[in-house]
């Protein structure tokens, strides 16, 4: 069996905020999972919301689809 090109990804979905703005925020989120996660792949913006105090943006809050590839070789799966 050809095992070029062969691999498995986990997804998970992070939520970073930042007071200064949503690029921010999802460079934090990034980051963050980033201390506990390796092989992080791909990043994908899924939303953007911001939390309001007294009719100003407060807080940028970004959700963030991670792929991380998986450590175990799938034939092991």
């Amino acid at each position: 069996m050809d095992k070029v090109g062969n691999s498995v990804y986990n997804i998970i979905e992070v939520v970073g905020s930042s007071s200064r703005g949503w690029e921010e925020a999802a460079k934090i989120a990034v980051e963050t999972a980033s201390n506990k996660l390796t092989n992080l792949r791909i990043a994908e913006v899924l939303e953007m919301d911001a939390k309001l105090a007294e009719g100003k943006i407060a807080v940028y809050r970004v959700k963030v689809r991670l792929s991380f590839k998986n450590e175990v070789e799938p034939e092991t799966l």
